[in-house]
């Protein structure tokens, strides 16, 4: 699995969890869900994503969006 894969699924893992969350525990878990949303907007602008910085540090091999 390269970088951008292992972005898209962790940033499609953490929307889910936060719907559920939102549905099991408190509606202000959308916030988070926001976040997430707002963070991939940003992150598809100017290519900079904190995800990617970490599993780049974990040794997930390079893709074409995150360099």
């Amino acid at each position: 699995m390269n970088l951008d894969r292992a972005v898209v699924a962790f940033a499609g893992f953490m929307t889910l969890l936060s719907v559920a969350l939102t549905q099991l525990v408190s509606p202000w878990f959308f916030l988070f869900t926001v976040f997430i949303g707002l963070n991939l907007l940003q992150s598809a602008f100017t290519g900079f994503c904190p995800a990617a910085m970490v599993f780049k540090k974990l040794g997930v091999s390079s893709g074409n969006a995150f360099h």
